[in-house]
């Protein structure tokens, strides 16, 4: 008998399992992916948790709501150019610049509190010619290095400060001008007082110069920024105040304070027929000049990349001409200098007013 090959029986695949296969193959696939990608995800999160925060900050910022600390209470000139430039960077930068006034001190409080700060580009200060020129000079000891503890970025304005009197004082009085304050202040020892927006301050540091250079004494009223001083001072309970012009612009206009004279050495656009306390003074006030800035600075260690953006977006919007006429006609004029040529005026301005605390006695402890 012939040997027959062993039957071999052959069954076609189906279709459907085929699918089934094919798809639970796919399935697996797409698992092992995305495992992988999560693990990616996770290392990269890791590493970036490791970097330091002004690293992390170069990139995407600003991610989240910028402060900026005012250092003094709202209503002075600090708070006036802080609130005029917020919105500007909030345009600019896509996220909300939130102004927030610590008032205290001098501006010391509100300074040590942006010193103190990560540099990682959410906290920025308004800082002024007192927190970062005169204080060092003034103050026995700071809670902050105006130097180290800080990255300048720019200077938003430079103001002349205006000698004011409560109109109503001045007229019963007799004071119209520099000259008759004088008078009257010597033949009244004591008993006139002088409001300032706190010590330390450029308008605490001008009155203080006015009355070493006249060998006139007031009485200094420290108050917590320019917005309660000027609240006084219209109420009638403060004589005499080297104000801040735009600060007092609105007052002066309302015929609520009269401007006897500016202190800055030459006359303000803003205020044409107001002499200056040299032109005013004569003979006894030959070189007087005590104006202020207001400048935005950031922690030290921000990065230079966070500082340069920030100093660009101010520049361009002072250099507009709707900003140029708004501070002007309040008789601020607009900055926008780089971060190093703010740094050297702030050397300057330091070296200036210690000589002025010298010249003058003024001292706080």
């Amino acid at each position: 008998m012939a040997h027959r090959p062993a039957h071999t029986t052959t069954h076609p695949t189906h279709p459907i399992a085929t699918t089934a296969t094919r798809g639970a193959v796919q399935q697996q696939s797409a698992r092992r992916k995305a495992l992988a990608l999560t693990a990616s995800a996770i290392a990269l999160a890791c590493a970036a948790a490791w970097l330091p925060a002004t690293v992390r900050a170069q990139g995407a910022w600003p991610t989240k709501p910028v402060r900026i600390v005012v250092p003094f209470a709202p209503g002075g000139t600090t708070d006036i150019l802080a609130r005029a430039m917020a919105p500007e960077l909030s345009k600019a930068f896509g996220q909300q610049f939130i102004v927030d006034n610590r008032a205290g001190a001098g501006g010391n409080v509100g300074a040590e509190i942006v010193a103190k700060s990560p540099g990682d580009g959410y906290t920025l200060l308004m800082g002024t010619v007192g927190t970062h020129g005169i204080n060092r000079a003034l103050y026995a000891k700071l809670p902050y290095d105006p130097i180290k503890d800080f990255a300048p970025i720019t200077l938003v304005a430079a103001v002349p400060n205006v000698m004011v009197m409560n109109a109503d004082k001045a007229k019963a009085q007799g004071i119209h001008n520099v000259q008759d304050f004088i008078r009257v202040a010597k033949a009244n020892p004591g008993k006139m007082n002088m409001a300032s927006s706190g010590n330390g301050t450029s308008i605490h540091l001008a009155g203080e110069l006015f009355k070493s250079m006249t060998g006139t004494f007031m009485l200094h009223l420290p108050y917590r920024g320019s917005g309660p001083a000027l609240m006084d001072m219209v109420a009638g309970n403060a004589d005499v105040m080297f104000d801040n012009l735009p600060s007092s612009m609105a007052q002066i206009k309302a015929g609520k304070l009269t401007a006897l004279a500016v202190t800055s050495s030459e006359r303000s656009s803003a205020l044409p027929d107001v002499p200056t306390v040299e032109q005013a003074g004569g003979p006894t006030l030959k070189g007087y000049e005590a104006s202020s800035w207001f400048g935005l600075l950031a922690p030290a260690g921000t990065p230079a990349d966070v500082v340069n953006r920030i100093q660009q977006e101010v520049a361009k919007s002072l250099a507009t001409p709707a900003m140029k006429e708004r501070l002007l006609a309040q008789g601020a004029i607009p900055g926008g200098n780089t971060p190093a040529e703010f740094a050297k005026h702030i050397d300057n301005e330091h070296k200036k007013w210690a000589q002025v605390v010298k010249t003058s006695g003024a001292k706080v402890d």
